[in-house]
């Protein structure tokens, strides 16, 4: 560990020589981010422990397989023994019971991101992948294509990235791969996570609205990726996706000599072309101003994730990385859990599993599988369930995007006590099934994981493509739909 020192926590907590640092604890560490932290602090050498409440996997199997004690709920106990460091998530509040208890105490505290900058950064090229989609897919994606060209990078990312067995990796390389999340940093920093991110590079994959409970409009979402352009060095990369009209409206206010920009738009210096799906694996070429630069292919499937690897690409080269490198870590790229994830076939139906909730990504992820598995059946079982799907924002807005289903499940909305929704604002799942049946689309509403299973081990046929989509468990479908298909098989 190094002697640096260092001021931890706000204005008013002392300063502390990371040196005489041994125990971290951290509040709400079952966060996939937190998670990660803790993985990293305990491998540089510190006693680490946590708490949370609600525990379940994927998280509570990856703290148990990091070794890390977690205490079940928040209580002012868990701050005994005492301490050197809290680090506190952004899931809990000023009146928790657990932060009232550090705020007495005179404990030094950070956010995740004060602490990631400031103990993992320092002399590291920070290459922050921002977006409102395919953040978690193009870093754990541009990781894996450095770790391939030989640059041992360092990675954190918000989901289980297959190729490192896990969400984080500590390399002794240049670069730190990181997932730029523009929601908000802590109880006591209302800006988004990634200001504190130290960005070197940045790949802006998309800007659309979305976390309604922190951002009013799409003006403020916009505000929030202007602030972390603003922090990019003139010189340092910055490849933006031309398709996203609001991501080349926030590049194209930052004072830089130069953007690189990558889509299918016309106007896109690195343009797409040439895409089909090959069964196994999604094949498009990389085109530079007209000129082609060479075939890529990569196992995931859809025009969604095509565009991403191009973008890994564009960024990759600007690196300074070859063409023949890039292709060979995108064709051997294996997936980040929970995005576009095949749980497995059962009895001849696919399971996939799939993060996906804003409009956007529901829309892409369904024209993916219906590329990769036609002619077959598809559902589309939704839970609304992430702050803003919980609210009417984007009711008209899920109709188009689950018309490309042949089954709708859609299940009830999340309620979640710390983000209470007023009636007059929360989603309505009942006018959605009733606006698809409107536009010919075949959906039903039910209530609860065990009804939305009954359906599908009741009425799915062999051949059937079945994709659940939350940001969440979706109350343990997964393993409800495992069983029940799994049982039918015999």
């Amino acid at each position: 560990m190094t002697t640096e020192s260092i001021s931890f926590g706000r204005d008013s907590a002392p300063c502390l020589d990371l040196s005489s640092v041994r125990h971290i604890h951290l509040t709400a560490v079952a966060g996939v981010g937190m998670a990660g932290l803790a993985g990293m602090l305990k491998q540089r050498g510190f006693e680490v422990t946590g708490s949370d409440e609600n525990i379940y996997p994927p998280m509570s199997l990856v703290l148990e397989r990091l070794g890390i004690s977690v205490l079940a709920g928040y209580r002012s106990e868990n701050l005994s023994p005492r301490p050197d460091l809290v680090i506190v998530g952004n899931k809990v509040s000023r009146n928790n019971p657990e932060v009232q208890a550090l705020l007495a105490s005179g404990i030094p505290y950070l956010s995740l991101p004060e602490a990631i900058s400031r103990l993992f950064l320092e002399g590291r090229r920070s290459l922050v992948v921002a977006g409102t989609h395919g953040k978690t897919t193009c870093t754990a994606m541009l990781a894996w294509v450095l770790e391939c060209a030989g640059r041992d990078p360092s990675l954190l990312v918000g989901g289980e990235s297959i190729n490192f067995s896990g969400n984080f990796k500590l390399g002794e390389g240049a670069d730190f791969v990181i997932e730029g999340d523009e929601y908000d940093t802590a109880f006591f920093d209302k800006g988004p996570k990634f200001l504190h991110y130290r960005p070197g590079a940045v790949l802006l994959t998309s800007v659309e609205f979305d976390h309604a409970d922190i951002y009013r409009d799409i003006e403020a979402v916009k505000d929030a990726f202007r602030r972390l352009l603003a922090l990019l060095p003139v010189v340092a990369p910055l490849v933006v996706a031309a398709d996203f009209p609001s991501a080349i409206e926030v590049a194209s206010t930052a004072a830089r000599p130069r953007i690189t920009t990558f889509g299918l738009d016309p106007s896109a210096e690195w343009r797409l072309g040439e895409l089909r799906d090959t069964g196994s694996a999604i094949a498009f070429a990389a085109y530079r101003a007209g000129r082609k630069e060479g075939d890529l292919n990569l196992p995931q499937p859809g025009l969604i994730n095509a565009r991403n690897a191009l973008g890994v690409y564009v960024l990759a080269r600007e690196l300074g990385i070859s063409h023949s490198e890039i292709a060979g870590g995108l064709q051997s790229y294996a997936g980040v859990s929970r995005r576009q994830e095949r749980v497995g076939s059962f009895g001849g139906v696919v399971l996939i599993d799939d993060f996906a909730h804003h409009p956007t990504a529901v829309c892409g992820t369904l024209a993916a599988l219906r590329q990769r598995y036609h002619p077959r059946r598809l559902w589309a079982l939704f839970e609304p369930r992430s702050n803003t799907s919980r609210r009417k924002v984007f009711q008209r807005e899920y109709v188009e995007a689950f018309a490309g289903a042949d089954q709708v499940l859609v299940g009830g909305v999340f309620k979640k006590a710390s983000d209470a929704v007023a009636l007059s604002d929360v989603f309505s799942p009942e006018q959605l099934v009733a606006d698809l049946r409107a536009a010919g689309t075949a959906a039903r509403f039910a209530p609860t994981a065990e009804e939305i299973s009954t359906i599908v081990a009741n009425e799915v046929e062999s051949g059937d493509v079945v994709a659940m989509m939350s940001n969440g468990d979706f109350g343990g479908l997964r393993r409800h739909l495992v069983a029940t298909l799994s049982a039918g098989e015999g």
